[in-house]
């Protein structure tokens, strides 16, 4: 009873907020409380949650003044290089726009923080998505996904806990499955060109100042939509000039460099009824005037984000104590008088309150379904329902089932609970613990957008796209990247 209710409840919770019927902070809280009841245990329901909470309240602490720091870095300029170059190579290309943003995921993932790659991702590439009026959801699910199969550096979190769990070196695990991960990349990056010729053929090829020869303070110049070949489009083509030209590059919908509509093209027309398209058509991209720069502590500031970077690679310390010792840091150098730093705090508030409001309704969540024993309950389901004749195809088995599970579960709970279990059914016929172990990370891409993942809430909250479109735009592909992961580790022999 305890497996089906299990089921049940992580089916409503994802049904409702795919459908918008309900937030998902409100599902997180109302509806395991409601299986809590059911299950008749209602009554301890307060220590449930309390449990969940405890155990995510380190995760929330890190969020919130992880928020505050990278915001602040982000306030003063450190990373407005990053963004400049991201600019340069993506122009007004949306095929270009979103490879880029798979790339900088990709690149930023190496910190091994998930919540790092999404503010990092997010800020520098939301303003060219909402300038051009490309899908949200696009760039959500790519670097989601992206970082998702960077997640299992072994200093990312799964790794460590597969070679503590199975008592194997995280090295033996994850040395061998680089040439599986790297095809793994390599799909997210194709799948991130797909898309991006998708959102190429729906809004068109866009206006943009060669930013290689013009300022790249204003990079783009009256982007707007239209047919995929008008006329206007064709003629400003070939009227183009050499590769350093300033006509920029010229497709349907192109306006000219005054700002007005091409000759014989058409209005642009409002954004499409597309998932996470923003009717927000200001650019709000790098402002080299903004009140908060400031590039006298630039190597200051950089170097203080790579000291952190480092001490949280080498875990010096507890990754919360980290953040909240960088952000005092930051604060008080870069804005030493006591109304400058409460502006900033108060600038990224709302990020704060969201994300760590949201990882406390997944405590109750979380708390619910380990506490009334639904998760035990559902994974022995799955574990006992593999045929006896896959034995010795448990390496295969453990991948599959990584998918499901590190997505309705926590890592802690799949890498402690359930792993070490499929490890022994493994053993018995021949199948190592260090095979069930680089199996057991081939779900990563998909469980990073897990609605248990805090940081997927990072993602989703500072790109201001709602959850239930993420999840349903994100986990067809993300489940396919794991596969591709699998099937090449397969296919290399090395599971």
């Amino acid at each position: 009873m305890l497996t089906i209710l299990g089921f049940v409840m992580i089916a409503t919770f994802l049904v409702l907020i795919m459908m918008k019927k309900m937030s998902p902070m409100g599902a997180l809280v109302l509806i395991p409380a409601l299986f809590c009841v059911l299950v008749g245990k209602g009554a301890h329901l307060g220590d449930y949650v309390l449990d969940g909470v405890g155990d995510l309240a380190p995760t929330a602490a890190m969020l919130m003044f992880a928020i505050i720091y990278f915001g602040v870095m982000i306030d003063v300029g450190l990373f407005d290089p990053i963004v400049r170059l991201i600019l340069r190579f993506c122009k007004a290309d949306p095929m270009r726009v979103v490879v880029g943003t798979a790339i900088l995921a990709a690149i930023v993932s190496l910190d091994g923080d998930g919540s790092t790659t999404f503010m990092i991702t997010v800020s520098a590439m939301v303003p060219l998505y909402r300038r051009l009026k490309m899908s949200l959801v696009v760039m959500t699910g790519v670097a989601a996904t992206a970082n998702g199969v960077m997640n299992t550096l072994p200093w990312g979190g799964p790794t460590a806990r597969a070679a503590t769990a199975l008592k194997v070196d995280a090295t033996d695990i994850f040395v061998p499955m680089i040439p599986a991960l790297a095809v793994g990349l390599l799909f997210v990056i194709a799948l991130a060109y797909g898309l991006g010729l998708r959102e190429r053929k729906r809004l068109g090829v866009l206006t943009l100042d060669d930013v290689t020869a013009g300022d790249p303070e204003q990079v783009l110049v009256g982007a707007g939509t239209g047919g995929k070949g008008t006329k206007a489009a064709k003629a400003a083509k070939a009227t183009q000039g050499g590769k350093g030209g300033k006509a920029g590059r010229t497709g349907g919908g192109a306006e000219s460099a005054a700002g007005g509509p091409a000759a014989g093209a058409p209005d642009a027309p409002d954004a499409p009824d597309v998932p996470g398209v923003s009717d927000d058509d200001e650019f709000k991209g790098l402002d080299p005037h903004r009140a908060t720069l400031r590039p006298k502590l630039y190597w200051f500031n950089a170097a203080l984000t790579v000291a952190l970077l480092t001490l949280m690679i080498m875990e010096t310390l507890p990754i919360p104590v980290l953040f909240l010792l960088a952000a005092a840091i930051a604060l008080t150098v870069n804005f030493p008088h006591m109304p400058d730093q409460k502006a900033r705090i108060a600038a990224h508030a709302e990020n704060v309150v969201n994300v760590s409001g949201m990882v406390f309704a997944a405590a109750v969540f979380t708390g619910v379904l380990t506490g009334t024993g639904m998760v035990e309950h559902m994974a022995r389901w799955l574990v006992d329902g593999v045929p006896e004749g896959m034995g010795p195809h448990m390496a295969l088995v453990t991948g599959v089932l990584s998918l499901p599970l590190t997505y309705f579960m926590s890592n802690d709970g799949f890498y402690f609970g359930i792993v070490p279990i499929l490890a022994e059914a493994g053993a018995a016929h021949g199948v190592s613990a260090v095979e069930i172990a680089r199996a057991s990370i081939a779900g990563q891409a998909l469980h990073m957008s897990s609605p248990l993942v805090p940081a997927v809430y990072v993602l989703v909250g500072m790109a201001k796209v709602e959850f239930g479109d993420h999840t349903r735009f994100t986990v067809k592909w993300a489940a396919l990247t794991s596969l591709v992961v699998l099937a090449a580790a397969l296919a290399f022999g090395i599971i």
